[in-house]
């Protein structure tokens, strides 16, 4: 197996189950369809690659039952109105913020690292920068011992 080989994490299933959930969160801002509705429909697709069925659920249905509590704790670390931010933004930033509240068992810099691959590789041009930033603020905010363990 090559060096790259064994440093792929967008192989992994959880990392696929995160951009299956950037995306449902993506069509649920869009259009305001509900969570079981794209749940369902990944759940039927075939092809998307191997993923963590049981993480993306969990995932998916927690951030949007929780959206409200999600983007109240990270709009004091924008620099913009909420409704100001990219689809992407806003979405990887409510993925982030529902691991860094919800999942302390992920840790925090694993966190931040998988929401700033997620903003590369779907996001803008230095899109993943301002999640880095916002991200790294909250966690700050909500894991302060983990944080300041380093």
């Amino acid at each position: 197996m090559s060096e790259t080989e064994k440093k792929a994490p967008a192989k992994s299933s959880r990392h696929r189950a995160r951009e299956l959930v950037l995306q449902g969160i993506y069509q649920w801002r869009l259009t305001g369809d509900a969570a079981a509705q794209f749940e369902k429909q990944i759940r039927e697709e075939k092809g998307l690659g191997r993923y963590d069925a049981e993480f993306f659920g969990k995932l998916l249905r927690g951030i949007l039952a929780q959206h409200a509590e999600l983007e109240a704790a990270i709009t004091p670390h924008l620099d913009r109105a909420l409704d100001e931010l990219s689809p992407i933004e806003f979405s990887v930033l409510l993925l982030g913020a529902y691991e860094l509240v919800h999942h302390p068992e992920i840790p925090y810099r694993v966190v931040i690292n998988e929401s700033v691959e997620l903003a590369k590789t779907f996001g803008g041009t230095d899109g993943h920068k301002f999640v880095n930033g916002v991200l790294d603020k909250l966690a700050a905010q909500v894991r302060a011992a983990e944080v300041n363990a380093r």
